[in-house]
């Protein structure tokens, strides 16, 4: 499976189809705000189990990073 993940194409060898939590674990994002796009559509934190992601999509993930 070939996605654009931040505007860069990434392969998934053997894979038809992710969630975005797979996603998240297989690329290790680990921060606790995140905010996500799957073709334009914000990805709610409870819908990131269920939300799958395809062939050719075009996803966004931004790590909210905050301090003083």
């Amino acid at each position: 499976m070939t996605i654009t993940l931040n505007n860069h194409i990434e392969e998934f060898a053997s894979v038809e189809q992710l969630t975005v939590s797979e996603l998240l674990l297989l690329k290790n994002f680990t921060g606790k705000i995140l905010i996500i796009k799957v073709n334009d559509k914000l990805v709610k934190n409870h819908e990131r189990q269920h939300t799958i992601i395809k062939q050719n999509d075009i996803v966004i993930i931004a790590n909210l990073v905050t301090g003083g």
